[in-house]
């Protein structure tokens, strides 16, 4: 067989039907009605319901004639065991249909509950290898309405839930296409009460979904799969997937820094909550890869910081701020792999002109951007010290799902390098 015929010559986008405007959550209830759903397990982040932020939400399932069990007990970052809560309510409830109302955690506990009542198990079994079993679900899950209230995460438009494994001091994650929401509901005006820390890291986590997604290995350099249900979900950068990453930098990089400064900067919210569904298309088809790989451990491996503006005493790292502090080095690195796709990036995301050969660019672009946006400076801020590199590299190595996307495969003195270059970053 020659080599052509082994590489693979196909790629898939998939996306979850979207439903974007200001005032657009109010048709929840026509919309769940749509999907088939009577008896709803509602996952609503418990400061969202503290709020009153979504009451019209429930009130438009209950207006529908649909019967509602209200579920809160959520975690930011969920571990393992704040999952394990909510498939447990879940079995309890034997609903139909589930409904998530919050950010990315909300929206990860609501997939990972929807998996685990369609299909039993436990939760490890399904966990992305090596950490768990990757067992892959045999048919679609019940319909799942996700209605996200902060300006980044994406979640409602991916494949992936997220969590967090403390025994294992790491987090991973459990992907499948089958755990992609049955209908998403964008709406700008569910956003302005969220804190501006919130909107820095998800937003932040927006960009680097985008650029990671954009810079990842052209599919056609990967193995073709011995069978279609083997072809994984990050297949790698492809034409369609460039269009919805590019344009979820240009977003990121107009309308961030507004949308951090002032919640009811309506306009700035609502395009950040659209970049993030954009770029969850994007890379849900191409994939993440670096930053995110050394995002897990950091997250995972300490549980001692807290970001003064987050609500609630949790001491976690957030996500988008785990991610972000180490995406200038590995840029830096894998600049060589496709320079004129990394001045791409760099000039979406800030409206610049820049050198062919200015390695320099994104990660400068993405410097400022963090600064503007009051993200942790490095990893140093979040906790750790140079003695702690051993073991991010071990759980940055554990990722291999995402690395195998990189355009450049990073050896072990190469992430040494770059957690080095990330302690401190200005």
């Amino acid at each position: 067989m020659t080599d052509e015929v082994r590489r693979e010559s196909l790629f898939t986008i998939e996306a979850t039907p979207v439903k974007f405007g200001p005032g657009a959550s109010s048709d929840a209830g026509w919309e769940m009605k749509r999907l088939g759903g009577q008896r709803l397990f509602v996952v609503i982040d418990p400061e969202v319901q503290r709020l009153g932020v979504a009451e019209h939400i429930l009130a438009s399932l209950r207006e529908a004639g649909l019967d509602l069990v209200l579920y809160s007990d959520i975690d930011t970052e969920p571990s393992i065991q704040a999952l394990e809560r909510a498939v447990s309510a879940a079995r309890d409830a034997q609903p139909d249909a589930f409904v998530a109302i919050g950010g990315g955690s909300t929206i990860d506990t609501a997939k990972v509950a929807n998996l685990l009542l369609s299909h039993g198990g436990e939760i490890m079994d399904y966990v992305n290898p090596p950490v768990g079993g990757g067992k892959k679900p045999p048919s679609p899950l019940k319909p799942l309405l996700a209605i996200p209230t902060t300006a980044g995460s994406g979640s409602e438009a991916t494949t992936v839930a997220i969590l967090d494994i403390p025994e294992l001091k790491i987090k991973t994650g459990i992907s499948h296409r089958y755990m992609r929401p049955a209908q998403a509901i964008v709406d700008p005006e569910l956003a302005r009460s969220a804190p501006s820390a919130v909107i820095a890291s998800a937003g932040l986590d927006v960009v680097c979904h985008a650029a990671e997604s954009f810079l990842s290995r052209p599919y056609t350099t990967r193995e073709r799969p011995a069978t279609p249900d083997d072809r994984p979900p990050y297949q790698g950068s492809n034409p369609v997937a460039d269009l919805w990453s590019a344009q979820a930098l240009r977003y990121g990089g107009q309308y961030l820094r507004r949308a951090v400064q002032n919640g009811d900067d309506v306009e700035a919210r609502g395009f950040m909550m659209l970049s993030a569904t954009m770029a969850g298309v994007g890379f849900g088809s191409a994939g993440v890869h670096i930053p995110h790989s050394c995002a897990y451990p950091i997250a995972g491996l300490k549980h001692e910081y807290r970001d003064p503006g987050y609500p609630g005493e949790k001491l976690f790292v957030p996500h988008g701020f785990s991610v972000i502090v180490t995406s200038p080095a590995s840029f830096r690195f894998t600049f060589d792999a496709d320079p004129a796709k990394h001045i791409q990036a760099a000039e979406f995301l800030t409206g610049r002109t820049y050198a062919p050969d200015d390695s320099e660019a994104l990660p400068q672009a993405l410097l400022e951007l963090m600064k503007d946006v009051g993200a942790p400076s490095g990893v140093a801020a979040l906790g750790y010290d140079e003695s702690d590199i051993p073991a991010l590299i071990d759980g940055a190595l554990k990722q291999q799902r995402l690395l195998a996307v990189a355009p450049k495969q990073p050896k072990r003195d190469d992430l040494e390098r770059i957690f080095r270059e990330s302690m401190r970053n200005w």
